[in-house]
């Protein structure tokens, strides 16, 4: 409604500077921004010729700003409203604190880094806690890394996703049993690049062969890796 106020107030003013009783066009007129703000971007430098509707300047509020971020739209099926999300990677020492608003429901096509076409969803979350603390001196088109939590769980047995490897559809751990490898079956929840939620096949405290190598079978010795002293 503010903004269609202002569009109308520029309108009005445009339409005055050509009206005139003693037939002189008034060369200037003064265009209001609709908000407090400042230029975020400068579309014209010099003085130039424009056609009305051209863009010439971008104002926003610094202290107003909101979170995008552009996830796979296979992960954006999984992200909801209100999730928790975290910025890190960012620049700042702590990671700052956010929460989902919305997932936009229409994907776009972008080109990733590897030059593979990939349909994206953003994903539009807001900052939490006090504003002037919860930017730490983000903004306009800064670059972030997002984590954003799509489950949770307390007391969640875990391996990590290097000891685990596949065989057939199942999969499977080297549990260390009195120096030896012995290779079980597990059946894994939810999971990650780092680690997996166990359901079935071990229990706390298990050890397990991290990165085994084609050398390692079921049954054969085993021992801990001696780190050099120093490392």
């Amino acid at each position: 409604m503010e903004i269609a106020k202002f569009e109308y107030e520029q309108a009005q003013a445009a339409l005055g500077s050509v009206k005139s009783t003693n037939s002189e066009v008034k060369k200037n007129f003064d265009i209001r921004s609709p908000i407090t703000g400042a230029v975020l971007k400068l579309y014209e430098e010099s003085a130039t010729v424009v056609q009305a509707g051209d863009r010439l300047l971008e104002v926003g509020d610094p202290n107003d700003l909101e979170i995008v971020v552009d996830v796979l739209s296979t992960d954006a099926v999984k992200i909801q409203p209100g999730a928790p999300l975290r910025l890190v990677h960012w620049g700042g020492s702590e990671a700052l604190a956010a929460r989902v608003r919305v997932v936009e429901p229409a994907a776009f096509t972008k080109m990733s880094a590897l030059g593979v076409e990939e349909q994206r969803v953003n994903v539009i979350a807001d900052f939490l806690g006090d504003p002037q603390v919860r930017k730490g001196g983000l903004g306009d088109g800064y670059r972030i890394e997002a984590e954003i939590v799509i489950w949770d769980e307390e007391s969640v047995l875990q391996v990590p996703s290097g000891a685990m490897f596949r065989s057939g559809a199942d999969w499977y751990v080297f549990r260390v049993q009195q120096g030896r490898a012995v290779q079980r079956p597990v059946k894994i929840g939810q999971r990650n690049q780092a680690v997996a939620e166990v359901l079935e096949g071990l229990e706390v405290g298990a050890e397990v062969v991290i990165y085994p190598s084609d050398m390692v079978k079921d049954g054969v010795t085993v021992a801990p890796k001696k780190k050099p002293l120093g490392k």
